[in-house]
Parts: structure tokens; sequence; C-alpha cells
């Protein structure tokens, strides 16, 4: 019985290997390496770039203000859902059309934003910042909404897993790739240069977009009049957000959403300006804050789906949000040492392993929130949440790093966790369903009361 059961396990861990490589979870890959670059560059990568060219830490926390179109792109979300492009979504199809015809604005507004010069241009750096971000911020509403319509329910885990995958390496491309393409430790290209080089990263999500078909979303065909503008405000506006209002435990969802990532959000943001202060060289930053926190998000990543099926969503939250609290500390101690390559290593590795997870399984939880019939706008609310505590509280970042010392600050991080842990603990109380459940076949509101099984009772665990 014991050789049944390992045997039963490896057919498992091969059956779940192989599920990373099928053609669903494969362009979810692609289509995160495309999705995940731009972000890196309008944060990570920028307040590097600002922290090197002189620029002090409480404007570039006031910087990170150019991310504000994450947060609100629940706005026009419903008209990626409901407006197809004219001849080019009978081309290829209304999710594709979308997808290419953003990608190329992103490229230009790229390519000036690596022209900008913030020394002596701030205003022109910060418009060319603010376009990149809308069109970012599009562009991630087009890959989510296609990526979640690709794969099938039995690709969800693994879908997300290589998503992230793959969202993390446009991080690792736009963040030590740009730096190396722009240092004078590596090509020396300048800023400008790197910036465009990297630009080219919407490929990826272009290629996979081949192989992945149309999707699922059709294009509209009825010619414009005031019923079928009543229609799509009915469709598109109104049923996605009554359809996740009416849900028991929406705005406790809500603010678990909102508040579950902030400590580390906060923390990530000032890194880049705490490890220029610390006196770490630009390879040190390649080497350390990019590639060993690659491999730890992307070792956290595939393993997150099989902890899912073993541990339950509630349980990987609950831990990997300690454990990020816990790395915090550890980058205070990284300031308090001043200079200590081997704990910065470990605390980088250590933030990022247990970050992957946590986003894995966020990211899987909130795709089974997603109606498949409003799929663009109810991820890009849930994704927005999450988004606002990521740019507004981390906007005056600087103000508190500068107020507490690099040190104090990171434990003021870590603190920032516990709201998040609490709500989680309360939707636990609450009986809420922390799992990923798709819904389908919803297409008015009226049906929505019939389709809140997202957010059940749950089982004991």
């Amino acid at each position: 019985m014991a050789d049944q059961d390992r045997r039963s396990d490896g057919g498992s861990a091969v059956a779940t290997l192989k599920g990373y490589f099928a053609p669903a979870p494969l362009g979810a890959f692609l289509l995160g390496i495309s999705s995940g670059f731009p972000l890196v560059l309008l944060l990570s990568t920028m307040s590097y770039w600002l922290s090197r060219v002189g620029v002090d830490k409480k404007t570039i926390g006031f910087a990170f203000a150019l991310g504000t179109p994450y947060t609100l792109k629940f706005l026009w979300a419903p008209i990626i859902d409901g407006v197809s492009i004219p001849i080019l979504a009978k081309l290829v199809g209304q999710r594709r059309a979308w997808l290419y015809a953003v990608q190329a604005l992103l490229v230009v507004a790229v390519i000036q934003l690596g022209a900008s010069d913030p020394v002596h241009h701030i205003g022109r750096f910060a418009l060319w910042g603010v376009v990149m971000a809308f069109l970012s911020a599009t562009q991630d509403i087009v890959i989510d909404a296609y990526r979640i319509e690709t794969l099938a329910d039995d690709e969800l885990a693994q879908g997300t897993a290589t998503n992230q995958v793959g969202y993390r390496t446009g991080n690792l491309l736009a963040g030590a790739g740009t730096v190396w393409l722009a240092s004078t430790e590596g090509l020396g290209l300048g800023w400008a240069s790197g910036y465009a080089v990297t630009a080219a990263l919407v490929l990826p999500g272009a290629i996979a977009s081949i192989w992945l078909g149309p999707g699922k979303r059709t294009a509209v065909r009825e010619p414009f009049s005031a019923a079928t503008f009543v229609h799509f405000l009915r469709h598109n506006v109104v049923a996605p957000f009554l359809d996740f209002f009416q849900r028991r435990g929406a705005w406790l969802i809500l603010l678990f959403v909102l508040t579950y990532k902030l400590g580390d959000a906060v923390g990530q943001n000032m890194l880049s300006p705490m490890v220029v202060a610390q006196g770490y060289s630009d390879t040190d930053f390649i080497a350390i804050n990019k590639l060993v926190g690659f491999w730890a998000l992307v070792i956290g990543s595939l393993i997150a789906g099989g902890l899912i099926a073993r541990f339950g969503m509630v349980r990987l939250l609950f831990g990997a949000g300690v454990i990020m609290m816990v790395a915090n500390l550890m980058f205070a101690s990284v300031a308090l040492t001043g200079h200590s390559r081997a704990l910065l290593a470990t605390a980088v590795g250590t933030e990022n392993l247990f970050a992957a997870i946590s986003l894995t399984v966020f990211a899987t939880y909130l795709a089974g929130l997603s109606n498949t019939a409003f799929t663009a706008t109810q991820y890009a609310l849930l994704s927005s949440v999450a988004a606002i505590g990521r740019t507004f509280a981390t906007t005056p970042s600087g103000y508190v790093a500068s107020a507490l010392g690099w040190p104090s600050f990171y434990v003021f991080c870590c603190c920032l966790a516990i709201p998040g842990l609490t709500f989680l603990w309360l939707m636990q109380r609450a009986g809420f369903v922390v799992e990923s459940v798709r819904q389908s076949g919803v297409e008015e509101p009226e049906s929505a009361p019939d389709a809140r099984a997202a957010v059940s009772r749950a089982p004991d665990r």
C-alpha cells in the first residue's frame, strides 16, 4: 500500500510538472513577461535611476504616484470588455486587437520616458511616466482577461504560477537588465537606450497570442444606437459591479485585498534608495537584488501550485504573510549593519521566495473570484484595489524613511502587514472561502444572485 501511495504521489508530481509545459500555461508565461516589465521600469528601475542621478528620496517617494492609473483601471476596463477596435478586432479577435494596439503605444511611451531628463525636465519625465502607466495598466487589463479566458479550469493554478514566473522574468529583464544596459559597470548605453531596448519585451506576449487564439470574447458587431449604448452600460458597467458587490463578504474581501501586500509593497519600493544609500555598487544591485531575488521568485511561483493543493489558500496566505514580516525585519538588520552582501542576499531571497508564494496564491484567488462573463472588469476591480496600497501608501514612503531612518522604516513596514493578516483571519472566522472557484455563464445583472458561489461557507481545515 505504501509503495502504491508513493507511485501515486510520484505520478501526481509528474502530471503537475507536465502541466506547466502545456500550451496555455506556456502562453501565460510569455504574457507574464510582457505584463511584468513596465511596472518595474516605472517603479524599481526608475527609483534606482533617480537615486543614481542625485534625486532625493522624498521626491522619489512621490514619484511612485505615477502609478496611479493602476489603481483606477477598473474605470475603463468595461471598454476593454465591451468595445471592439474596428477592422482589427474582426481580423484577430477582440482581446488580441486590444493587446496589439496597446502594446504599440506602450513601446512609444517607454522610449519617450527613457529619453526624458528627470534632473532638468521633471515635467516631461512625469508626463511620459503617467502615459506609460496608463498604457501599462491597460495592457494588464487585456492580458489578465485574456489569460483567465484561455486557461481551462484544471490549468488555472499552473497557468497562474507560470504567469507569475513570466511576470518575474519581465521584472528581472526590466530591472537588472535595464540597469546593466544603462550602467557604466555594464554596457554603458545610458538610460535612454536602456529603456528603448527594454521596450522590446512587449514581443513575448504578442507571440504567445498567436497560438493561444482569439480568446472567448468576440468582437461587437452591433451598429451604435441608443439601445446598444444602454445595453453596453448595463452589461459591461452595471452587471460586473453588481455581481461582485452582491456577494456575501464582498467588502471584507476588498479590505483584505487592499491591505494584504501593503507592508511588502512599501518596503520594496524604498529598497533601491536604501541599497544606494548603503553604498552597494551597480554590480551588487544586479547580482543580489535582482538575480538572487529572481530565482527565489521563480522557485516560489512554481511550488505555489502544489502548496495550494497540499495546504489550502488560507494557511499559505497566513504563513507567507508572517514570513514577509520577518523579511522586513531582516532588511532593518541590513540597514543596521551598514554593508553586508550576505545579509542583503539572505533578506532578498527570503522576501522574494515567500512573496512569490503569496502572490501566486493571491492571483489565483482573484482569478477565481472573477466571473468569466465580466473577466476584464472584475479582475481589474480587484487588482486595482490591491494597487491602491502600493501606490498611495508608498507615495509618502520617502518622508517616512527620512523621518525614521532605514532600520526603523523597515520595522514600520513589518507592522503594516498586520491589518491584512487581521482581515484574512476575520474572513476565515466569518466562514468565507478563500479558495479559487471559477464562475461562468452570467450574462445579465439579474443573474448575479445565482453567481455568488465564489464566496461561500468554508469547510473546517
